[in-house]
């Protein structure tokens, strides 16, 4: 099914659900999706961001350098929660027995698929198709009223069992789609209490199917998960690239803002049009820090997303456990960062674990136990990622040092060589004249590049103290509060003995 049909559906769904249903739907954090308007999919520039994935670094590596999708980008395009529980728990070889308890539905043995057309009808999805002279509004408007008619009305038993329904729909078939024509219904042991479902970083494991997706082979064609969130991704970071339009400025999340241009051409010519724009695109265009004018108004669930953004964590998604290596974009992060060559897959292997396999009875939160713990702590912190990055700094300008040592000294060797060096110099290739000026503009590079890491590196010593000196602050408030917070206590326990 196409991935702007399943949108239609699940939106259907959502608007034929009571007010009293879409009110929970809100509350566990979904409610921004649904005001999103349907996009136009663009399978070449998503095709185009997935050929330059870097696999091993979850990164996209592009001839600037590398850039990630955030935590804080999710927020912002999406509105999905990123803080919260991890989305961690067990997986199953089967789930024909879960789904039958709790979803009243069939699922054949030894999978997790359920079957898309059993379940649209028990959400009263039926003749899904859309009529010949239908307008996508009147598609929508018809499909929410026949789903209105079989859907409870009231908050007993069978309004917890449409919900779950709904749930598996949204989860399945837009938010974590997957390819093929079944729902999957992995997430379902989550959301055997509807009221815990609020409560997991919803936003972060929707960013790990995404990693995951974009390690997909580069042949595939067809669109996986949310797909408006690497569209409005590249319009706002790349926008040079001229794929979408801002229609609607002002409002969040900011994927309400923006349209699909259509392109007419055939899908070949536009991937080769955009695999040579982004090759030749004015690193100067490229938007490192799109979020610093935008303001939180509007938008509550920031304030609770804020102390994870910025931060390199472990992202959860089940058997996803995938990492964030925030500190390959230091652009983003608002330092220095230099441009490397395209490709540069082979310089940034980064160790990582991706746990994958349903075989078996499986609990994520003890086999990823240590992940699991880097997610509470909001991964490794502030001053331990500019610590790392500031190591990486100094070895850098280590490195460009001895090198401009060398260069200098075979300069000087060439310099001082005779009529004999002369001979042998133009019997290894070339002139003592032509090698001399060779070597010149060489040791003229690594002088540059030398100062150039030399300035990094004197702005991660920097930003490095900031840290360190806020950190020390903030210990020193939850110090005072804590002294506070127990002598209100105290204070308690005395009025209470009068």
């Amino acid at each position: 099914m196409r991935a702007r049909v399943s949108w239609t559906l699940v939106l259907a769904a959502f608007l034929a659900l009571p007010p009293f249903q879409r009110d929970r739907v809100e509350e566990m954090g979904f409610g921004e999706i649904f005001r999103i308007e349907r996009m136009r999919v663009d399978p070449a520039l998503t095709q185009s961001l997935r050929s330059r994935w870097d696999r091993e670094a979850n990164a996209f590596a592009f001839p600037w350098g590398h850039m990630i999708p955030s935590l804080e980008v999710v927020s912002r395009i999406t509105g999905l929660s990123v803080y919260g529980k991890a989305v961690s728990g067990y997986t199953y070889p089967c789930y024909h027995d879960i789904a039958e308890r709790l979803l009243d539905l069939l699922v054949e043995r030894r999978s997790s698929l359920v079957p898309r057309i059993a379940l649209q009808e028990s959400l009263g999805l039926f003749e899904a198709g859309k009529n010949a002279g239908e307008s996508e509004d009147e598609y929508l408007e018809r499909l929410a009223r026949v789903s209105r008619r079989e859907l409870a009305s009231e908050p007993r038993t069978q309004a917890d069992l449409d919900l779950r329904r709904f749930l598996v729909l949204f989860l399945g078939r837009l938010l974590f789609a997957t390819r093929g024509d079944a729902v999957h219904c992995r997430f379902l042991p989550l959301l055997a209490d509807l009221g815990e479902v609020g409560g997991y970083a919803w936003g972060a494991a929707f960013l790990a199917h995404q990693f995951d997706c974009l390690s997909a082979s580069d042949r595939q064609t067809s669109t996986s998960g949310f797909y408006p969130f690497l569209q409005v991704w590249a319009y706002l970071h790349l926008p040079a690239l001229g794929r979408g339009e801002l229609t609607r400025p002002g409002l969040v999340p900011i994927a309400r803002r923006w349209e699909s241009l259509r392109d007419t051409r055939h899908l070949a010519d536009q991937l080769e049009h955009l695999q040579e724009a982004i090759d030749s695109y004015p690193y100067l265009d490229v938007v490192w820090q799109y979020y610093l004018g935008e303001g939180d108004e509007g938008q509550p669930w920031l304030a609770q997303a804020r102390p994870y953004f910025g931060r390199s964590v472990w992202l959860h998604a089940l058997n996803l456990v995938l990492p964030l290596n925030l500190f390959l974009t230091q652009r983003s992060l608002g330092l220095r960062q230099s441009v490397v060559e395209f490709p540069v897959r082979d310089r940034f292997r980064r160790s990582g674990r991706s746990f994958r396999g349903l075989h078996d009875t499986t609990d994520w939160r003890e086999r990823a136990r240590e992940q699991i713990e880097n997610w509470k702590r909001k991964g490794k912190g502030e001053i331990a990622s500019l610590r790392a990055l500031l190591q990486s700094a100094v070895q850098d300008r280590e490195a460009a040092q001895r090198q401009t040592t060398e260069l200098r000294s075979e300069l000087e060797r060439v310099r001082g060589t005779g009529a004999g060096g002369a001979s042998s110099s133009q019997s290894a290739g070339g002139s003592p004249s032509l090698m001399e000026a060779r070597l010149t503009g060489a040791v003229l590079r690594a002088e540059e590049a030398q100062r150039h890491l030399e300035e990094r590196e004197r702005d991660l010593e920097l930003a490095h103290e900031r840290a360190k000196k806020l950190q020390s602050e903030r210990d020193q408030l939850r110090i005072r509060a804590e002294a506070a917070e127990a002598q209100m206590a105290e204070m308690a326990r005395e009025l209470a003995t009068l």
